[in-house]
């Protein structure tokens, strides 16, 4: 069982930066890829970017703007993300899953915060 806790989400202008973070409970967390993903409203979930023991991958839609990261130390996980757009507006999820990097199959989510980008 692990339990993720998201945070850092809100408002901000297209072109501004938010860093989200993700709190994790429990023991290893250091085995597992842990992902972001976000659903805008009307939208199917969609994956953000993953970081496994060493390696990182994102969508192309945030390629070059947003940066995940770990401290294992700390059991947390972020999600820094510059330059902002409209279309970045979602509801972000944290994510853990014991398979590797390209994995399709999270086991455990957190309840999500929100990210709104005006224009």
């Amino acid at each position: 069982q692990v339990q993720l806790v998201e945070s850092g989400g809100g408002l901000v202008q297209a072109g501004g930066s938010l860093r989200l973070s993700c709190a994790a409970s429990g023991r290893s967390f250091n085995t597992y890829t842990m992902g972001w993903f976000r659903q805008a409203p009307a939208k199917e979930r969609e994956f953000v970017a993953a970081v496994g023991r060493m390696l990182t991958n994102y969508a192309d839609s945030v390629k070059g703007r947003f940066t995940i990261s770990r401290d294992n130390a700390k059991d947390t996980v972020y999600l820094q993300m510059n330059s902002l757009k409209p279309e970045d507006t979602a509801r972000y999820y944290c994510a853990a899953t014991l398979y590797g990097l390209g994995s399709n199959n999270y086991d455990y989510w957190g309840q999500g915060t929100q990210v709104t980008v005006s224009s």
